[in-house]
């Protein structure tokens, strides 16, 4: 009687797995490859052969000359994909208030001149702790910073921040974003 029992169950269990842990990813797998390859493939950007990152994780930029993204809450490092995950601290959490006093410090020691206000995105984490983009708004709050220490006309920064804006998919879902990789990208690719 055991055995009858058991068969059916290891039976169906073997059938799951194969349709389930085999068959369905690579099915979902091909479709993703021929619908969108460079998504499927992690949009990585490749800059003289060499891999500069992907425009889906966010990297972490402290240099003065670049732009700076959102700030990761991923541990051991920033925008360690393998840890992505909210703190899940609320906003009465003095860990949460101590993170957005110390952004705000590097910010201001960055550029002590800058008296603009600070946008939120700048010195608050994303829910993933991975967010790859920035408001335009924290863009432009980092312009006159970007153009001093580059040695560049500030109006020749924000023509490159106009042009790597992206509109709300469909044009209502979501907010306008600039990827910050792209941004530093293209900064570097300016003479």
């Amino acid at each position: 009687m055991f055995v009858r029992l058991i068969r059916p169950a290891v039976s169906l269990l073997v059938l799951m797995t194969l349709l389930l842990g085999i068959a369905y990813p690579l099915v979902i797998t091909g479709a993703a490859k021929l619908a969108l390859p460079r998504q499927a493939a992690g949009s990585l950007i490749y800059r003289d052969g060499k891999l500069s990152g992907s425009t889906l994780i966010g990297q972490s930029f402290s240099d003065p000359k670049y732009f700076w993204g959102r700030p990761s809450a991923t541990a051991p490092q920033p925008y360690n994909g393998l840890a992505s995950t909210a703190s899940n601290v609320g906003p009465l959490n003095p860990a949460l208030i101590d993170a957005v006093k110390a952004n705000v410090k590097a910010l201001h020691d960055a550029d002590p001149d800058n008296q603009r206000p600070i946008p939120v995105d700048l010195v608050t984490a994303s829910a993933s702790g991975l967010d790859p983009d920035m408001s335009p708004a924290a863009a432009e709050y980092q312009a006159v910073r970007v153009a001093r220490a580059r040695n560049l006309d500030l109006g020749r920064i924000e023509t490159l921040i106009k042009s790597h804006e992206r509109e709300p998919l469909f044009g209502f879902i979501g907010e306008r974003r600039i990827n910050v990789l792209e941004l530093n990208l293209a900064l570097d690719q300016l003479h």
